[in-house]
C-alpha cells in the first residue's frame, strides 16, 4: 500500500491526546488499507489500536462509515469498533482530513483457508445481510451496472465496451426479478478478513464500500475475492461459503437460479472497475491490463453448464 501521510511521533501524540487511550507506547505504520486509507499500529497503556487516515473520504463520508460500523456493533456483528474523542465524536478532522480510531483486531490475514473457515465467513456474511441496513447507504455501486455506460465515453466500440454491454444483456432478464436486498459488504476479498490466531473465527473488516443492494450479488462477490484460483472458480471452496451462508439465511429459489449470473456481475463489476481506474480515472501503465485476469475468471464462470455450476449446492 501506497503511504499517503507520514505521521511524526509528536503527531502521533497529538491526535491521540482527543482520545481516552492513556499513554503511548509505540507506533508503527501498517501495510493493510489499500487505496482508502493510511493506517498505523498505536498501542498504549489501553490497549492496541488502529489509527486511520481517511485518505479519499470526505468528512461526511467518514462520519457516515463510522455511523455504519457503530451499528453493526449495536446489533453485534464482530468488525472494526470505533473510539470515540474525548468529547463522543467518532470522527476527528486532522489537517483537514477526517481521522477515526478502532480497536486493534488479533489476527491475521491469509489466503489459503480450510474448509471450516470458508463456512464460517458464509455465517458471518450471512449475519451481516440480516442486519438492517442504515438509510444513508446507496442502493447502487460505485462500480455496479448503473456505470457502465462510461465505457462509452472513454473507449466507444472498444472489445471491452462490446463485452461489457454483452453482460448487461446476459443479466437483463436477472434484474428484473424480485430478488432480496440487504446490508452488504460488495468487497469481501480474502485480505478483508481476519482470522484468528486459534483459527476458530473470523472478522469481516473493511465496509467502505458498503451498500443497500442484492445479497446474491454479495455472495457471488466472495465467491469472486475468496474462491477464485487463478482463471477459474473453486467450486468446492464456493460449496463451503454457501453451506456457512444457509445456517443462517437460506437462499430463495430466485436467489438459487440466479446466484451463477450474479457471480458474473460481481466479476465483471470488479474486471469493470480495474480497467475503468487503472486506463482512464488513475492511469498506471504498469496495470492497465490488470483488468485481464478478472475478465478471463468472469469468462470461465459465465461459461459453466448449468450442472457444473449447481455443484455449489451440494455440500
Amino acid at each position: 500500500m501506497a503511504q499517503y501521510t507520514f505521521l511524526k511521533i509528536e503527531e502521533i501524540h497529538e491526535i491521540l491526546s482527543n482520545y481516552p487511550v492513556g499513554k503511548i507506547i509505540s507506533f508503527e505504520p501498517l501495510k493493510e488499507g489499500g487505496l482508502e486509507n493510511t493506517n498505523y499500529l498505536v498501542s498504549t497503556l489501553t490497549g492496541k489500536y488502529v489509527l486511520s487516515v481517511c485518505e479519499q473520504k470526505t468528512s461526511e463520508e467518514a462520519k457516515e462509515l463510522a455511523v455504519l460500523l457503530m451499528h453493526l456493533e449495536k446489533n453485534n456483528f464482530k468488525t472494526s469498533i470505533v473510539i470515540n474523542t474525548n468529547d463522543s465524536k467518532p470522527v476527528l478532522i486532522w489537517n483537514n482530513k477526517p481521522l477515526m480510531l478502532k480497536k486493534y483486531i488479533e489476527g491475521k490475514i491469509q489466503k489459503e483457508l480450510s474448509p471450516n473457515l470458508l463456512k464460517l465467513i458464509g455465517y458471518e456474511l450471512a449475519s451481516l445481510h440480516s442486519i438492517s441496513p442504515p438509510k444513508f447507504l446507496p442502493s447502487k455501486l460505485n462500480y455496479g451496472k448503473e456505470k457502465f455506460s462510461i465505457v462509452k465515453k472513454y473507449s466507444p466500440n472498444s472489445e471491452f465496451d462490446v463485452w461489457i454491454n454483452d453482460i448487461l444483456k446476459y443479466m437483463s432478464p436477472y434484474f428484473d426479478l424480485d430478488l432480496p436486498r440487504g446490508l452488504i459488504h460488495s468487497d469481501l476479498f480474502y485480505d478483508n478478513v481476519i482470522i484468528s490466531k486459534d483459527q476458530k473465527s473470523v472478522t469481516i473488516m473493511d465496509l467502505e464500500e458498503s451498500a443497500n443492494y442484492y445479497r446474491v450479488f454479495d455472495i457471488g462477490m466472495t465467491f469472486i475475492g475468496i474462491c477464485a484460483e487463478k482463471d477459474i472458480l473453486n467450486i468446492e471452496k464456493a460449496s463451503h461459503i454457501l453451506n456457512g451462508y444457509q445456517q443462517k439465511i437460506k437462499l430463495s429459489k430466485h436467489e438459487r437460479d440466479s446466484l451463477q449470473a450474479f457471480t458474473v456481475y460481481a466479476g465483471a463489476s470488479m474486471t469493470f472497475w480495474r480497467y475503468m481506474n487503472f486506463n482512464f480515472t488513475k492511469p498506471n501503465p504498469k496495470l492497465s491490463n490488470h483488468y485481464l485476469g478478472l475478465k478471463v475468471l468472469t469468462d470461465y464462470i459465465q461459461s459453466l453448464t448449468y450442472n457444473s455450476f449447481s455443484k455449489i449446492f451440494n455440500k
